[in-house]
């Protein structure tokens, strides 16, 4: 499938953590099934540099975001809260995967709004696979 620059997703990623961003961006590779376009993955390591870049440029059509992956585990703020902000605050908010640490935190996913979640450590397949059907419009929770 051939797919212009233009139609690439834009999946953003917070987490506090560099290897667990590294991991995400390993896992994802640039297309995450051939029936999607590529994507492009924006990476942020603080709350604040992420709700900086939604507020000043999130609303604009070129910087669109088509997917929110999560770090719940993410410190001093983690990705859960600000799961429930963004569901809270965004009208038409893009989907939101969350990476748990246990499959007990499922509740805190499900309390946060996202769309689905996935634990620590991050299996690269499991990853990929529920981003594709994310990107693709189903919802599910996976713990």
């Amino acid at each position: 499938m051939s797919e212009s620059a233009s139609a690439k997703k834009r999946i953003l990623v917070y987490s506090d953590d560099s290897t667990i961003r590294s991991a995400i961006a390993g896992a994802l590779g640039t297309r995450v099934s051939e029936d999607l376009p590529e994507h492009e993955i924006l990476e942020f390591a603080t709350g604040n540099a992420l709700r900086l870049f939604l507020d000043r440029k999130g609303a604009t059509a070129n910087n669109h975001v088509d997917l929110f992956i999560l770090d719940g585990e993410a410190v001093p703020e983690g990705g859960m809260g600000i799961a429930r902000q963004l569901k809270d605050e965004i009208f038409e908010c893009p989907p939101v995967l969350v990476i748990t640490a246990r499959k007990a935190d499922a509740w805190l996913a499900a309390w946060s709004l996202a769309e689905a979640s996935v634990m620590h450590p991050i299996d690269p397949f499991t990853l990929a696979h529920t981003v594709a059907d994310l990107l693709r419009g189903k919802s599910l929770t996976t713990a």
